[in-house]
């Protein structure tokens, strides 16, 4: 007997389930978008239909509201308003228009408002500064003090506002007029405290406006650290010694980020015949970066003159340097550093000299003084100890005649030292180099004490290397990074910043000591 073949349903019915499912899903999104194009064009008779059942349920409220015995002479006066709309002409329409205009505004779709002022625990963030703020800002003779134990806090605090952590990143407050703000002591007491009640870990600005007895509190965002060592774009006599905040400069330089270009805003040091500043003086302690300031500086400074290097740790952190074209000698020990130094006392004269006859005789200066030169000198406390355990003078008695004369003599010197060393600076480093730096974690009292004036900023006690303070003679203190300028010949230093210095170097020469001792010699 012949078997029936099977229905093709059951043959192949796992094609046909999968073309429904697909045809399923085809019509729910067919379906979906002819719902969505309805809402499209249904959406004003959605809103009117919403806004007069708004209006409905608001006047069944207000009849619900209103007493009984009120209720007759209230349904008088709609009839009365009705049927004055009914009698004049085109009553009716214009009453039916203003019916629609009233439901599609009362239905509109209504955004929740964004809460307005601080929540609970910013109030009561504001309410401890204000309370901790009371025993300085206040009197006991006030009769209407701003700040008292248990007073508001908005009258005081005119403008806030709180990062994403609910801590304040920035505050305008009003203070009494008969507050010192004159007096350094008082500001620093005022500036600490906020500091500490604010959020320790952040550097804040502070904007003092004497006048208007406002003070202006910003936190401020970190500087760049990923900055390398580079041409930046400057003129002759023009060094970059780091890169500040942009409302400190008005003046911005391109720098390479990787593949990227972007406008940072520096911290110039300009040098010269005609620079009030014309020598350096950088502080910092052990691993704040001084050594990588100095190796920037040189690197800028080997673009238009020639540099005399002494180095008084003896870890040979300028090694790199060596025997590089414009760089006449790099100084370890301590007869070399005496001879070096002896050499350039006489040169700085020999310039002076030469550019003095040259003046009176009328003619320009002649071209051997013409290329600046520059004397690094790093731990200049180190050479002190090691000269006077020998018997010897102390290297930076030899800096007074460079110092005091470099200027004039296109000669410029820069120091390096640690905080703890400051003691052991003569006066004519402290007095000739008017161009001060601070890096590294320090106290205001020390920053002060270096700058000669207090940041307007509160340091932080975690600084990255190459981070600190700069102030240009009298100019105000500006907060300092250092572009990373590493040693390339460390081990622990990356290949990028490696490579970077490496690029910035000159040609390598014969060593300049074979020529720089007969001139050493003849002086």
């Amino acid at each position: 007997m012949a078997r029936r073949p099977l229905p093709r349903i059951l043959s192949n019915g796992t094609a046909q389930i999968a073309r429904g499912r697909e045809h399923i899903a085809r019509s729910r999104e067919l379906a979906r978008s002819a719902a969505d194009s309805a809402t499209d064009v249904l959406h004003p008779l959605i809103t009117i239909t919403r806004g007069l059942r708004r209006l409905a349920g608001a006047g069944r409220r207000k009849w619900s509201e209103t007493p009984k015995d009120r209720r007759g002479p209230l349904l008088f006066l709609v009839a009365s308003v009705v049927l004055v709309v009914a009698l004049i002409p085109y009553g009716p329409l214009l009453a039916a228009i203003s019916l629609m205009a009233a439901a599609a505004w009362t239905g509109r779709e209504r955004t929740a408002p964004a809460p307005s002022g601080p929540d609970d625990a910013q109030v009561q963030r504001l309410q401890s500064l204000y309370e901790a703020l009371v025993p300085y800002f206040s009197v006991p003779d006030d009769p209407s003090p701003l700040f008292a134990h248990g007073g508001e806090w908005d009258k005081a605090f005119s403008d806030y506002a709180f990062d994403d952590d609910g801590r304040v990143s920035h505050l305008v407050l009003r203070y009494p007029a008969y507050f010192t703000d004159g007096e350094a002591e008082s500001r620093a007491r005022i500036e600490q405290l906020l500091h500490a009640k604010s959020g320790r870990g952040r550097e804040y600005h502070f904007t003092w406006d004497e006048e208007g007895n406002t003070l202006t509190v910003t936190v401020l965002p970190p500087l760049p650290t990923d900055i390398a060592a580079q041409r930046f774009v400057t003129a002759p006599g023009e060094t970059v010694l780091g890169f500040t905040d942009p409302s400190a400069v008005q003046r911005t330089l391109p720098v390479a980020d990787g593949d990227e270009q972007r406008d940072v805003p520096p911290v110039v040091w300009r040098t010269g015949g005609r620079s009030t500043e014309p020598h350096l003086l950088v502080l910092g302690h052990p691993g704040s970066g001084t050594t990588t300031l100095l190796r920037s500086v040189a690197l800028q400074a080997l673009q238009y003159g020639d540099v005399v290097i002494i180095e008084g740790s003896g870890t040979g952190d300028f090694a790199c340097l060596t025997g590089r074209d414009g760089v006449l000698a790099v100084e370890c020990g301590l007869a070399g550093a005496l001879a070096s130094l002896e050499w350039a006392a006489h040169e700085t004269e020999r310039r002076l000299i030469a550019a003095n006859r040259a003046r009176q005789a009328g003619h320009p200066p002649p071209d051997d003084i013409k290329r600046p030169l520059w004397i690094l000198l790093d731990r200049p406390s180190t050479l002190g100890h090691l000269a006077a355990a020998d018997g010897h003078r102390d290297p930076q008695t030899l800096l007074q005649v460079p110092l005091r004369h470099g200027r004039a003599a296109g000669v410029t010197v820069v120091v390096a030292d640690q905080l703890d060393s400051a003691d052991a600076l003569t006066d004519a480093v402290c007095q000739h180099t008017r161009a001060r730096v601070v890096l590294g974690p320090a106290t205001p009292g020390q920053i002060e004490e270096v700058l000669g004036a207090r940041p307007h900023t509160t340091p932080t006690a975690d600084m990255p290397p190459g981070r600190g303070y700069a102030r240009l003679g009298t100019g105000p203190v500006l907060r300092l990074q250092v572009p990373a300028t590493p040693d390339p010949y460390d081990d622990a230093t990356s290949d990028a910043h490696r490579r970077a210095v490496l690029d910035l170097l000159p040609a390598r020469t014969t060593p300049a000591d074979a020529a720089l001792a007969p001139a050493v010699a003849e002086g």
